[in-house]
């Protein structure tokens, strides 16, 4: 006798059919599509074996029904993109989904290189100075009224120059009578220490440190021989040329102050009336 050979689930003969082998099983056609054929996602008819099946992540198509969920065209060895469980064409996914370029208004292609700032998109090649037209890329840039410059040409075109070295002030400038300054730049005029956050004073529209121009122009105490500066409201009293400091302005002897009392003067000393009687 002739062996038999059967389909594994219906024990219907194969011989002269055709068939096909699972886990080394037999089926009949109908069989195998009626138990393991997949059903395709867009006509959700089975797909049979004469049928070519096309899968993207557990999901199956004819390859009759692979095609753009939009404009229909074959997706078919073609690049395409998934947004919602819908198949998308390169153009059609890029024209509803892709960023616009700020500068041409042109969809930025997916792939393609693009320049991203504070919510809006640029081509790459669009992404340029405004003064230069040269592409900014990676390098720094200042945006000013909506458009974007190179470091250089923003300070050519906006940045306030030093009065003192002649260049741009990009960050971070002083003002000094009303001009423009680098904190670098403001400096004391006879020690040039940095005098940005710095008490100072003038002279002549010279600026100075306290300590420099106590140094060099504050008149000196009679009493302690120290500076009299007069910054931040310190009071002094001047008598024939000669000043002192109000906690200097004591009687010689008896050390009591003689600020707004009567007083006598013995050659450089100053007494209270007490201790100059006997003069």
């Amino acid at each position: 006798m002739t062996e038999r050979f059967d389909c594994h689930h219906c024990n219907e003969s194969l011989f002269g059919k055709k068939y096909i082998l699972r886990e080394e099983n037999p089926f009949c056609v109908e069989c195998f599509e009626t138990l393991y054929a997949n059903n395709c996602e867009e006509c959700k008819k089975p797909i049979g074996c004469d049928c070519k099946d096309l899968s993207y992540k557990d999901r199956h198509w004819h390859e009759s029904c692979f095609h753009c969920s939009q404009c229909k065209n074959s997706l078919v060895d073609k690049p395409f993109a998934a947004k919602e469980d819908q198949l998308l064409c390169t153009e059609c996914y890029s024209s509803e989904y892709s960023s616009k370029c700020h500068e041409c208004k042109k969809t930025i292609m997916p792939g393609t290189r693009k320049m991203e700032y504070k919510g809006s998109s640029w081509h790459e090649t669009c992404f340029i100075c405004h003064r230069c037209q040269q592409p900014i890329g990676t390098k720094s840039f200042i945006p000013k009224d909506n458009q974007n410059f190179c470091v250089p040409c923003y300070e050519k075109q906006y940045a306030m120059q030093c009065v003192q070295c002649k260049k741009p002030i990009t960050t971070g400038g002083v003002t000094y009578r009303e001009q423009p300054w680098h904190k670098e730049c403001f400096v004391c005029t006879a020690c040039k220490k940095q005098l940005s956050g710095q008490r100072f004073t003038s002279r002549e529209e010279f600026a100075y440190c306290l300590n420099c121009f106590c140094d060099l122009y504050a008149k000196k105490c009679a009493g302690c021989t120290n500076p009299i500066s007069g910054i931040g409201g310190t009071k002094y009293i001047s008598f024939e040329e000669r000043q002192w400091h109000n906690d200097c302005f004591n009687c010689k002897k008896c050390s009591l102050s003689l600020v707004g009392r009567g007083f006598l003067t013995e050659r450089d000393d100053i007494l209270c009336p007490d201790c100059g009687k006997d003069i």
